[in-house]
């Protein structure tokens, strides 16, 4: 499965896109009800971070998303 570009609306903290509060789907609004999980992966070669969350969705489905420093952008894989 290929990574989908996504839209996520942030809580920020210190730090702009901190977590995920809510993301879209597809047009469907989802809430984050609970962060189960969370890592940064780094590569190895171009030093890119990405941050992943895997979460418990409002509509009862358990999401993993992440946000790509270097894309400056949100994905579900």
């Amino acid at each position: 499965m290929h990574p989908e570009r996504i839209e996520v609306i942030p809580y920020s903290g210190y730090r702009d896109n901190e977590r995920p509060a809510s993301f879209f789907v597809r047009r469907e609004k989802i809430e984050v009800v609970e962060i189960l999980d969370r890592w940064i992966e780094e590569g190895l070669e171009d030093r890119a971070r990405k941050r992943f969350f895997r979460l418990k969705g409002s509509d009862g489905n358990i999401h993993r998303i992440y946000y790509d420093e270097k894309a400056l952008g949100w994905f579900s894989s």
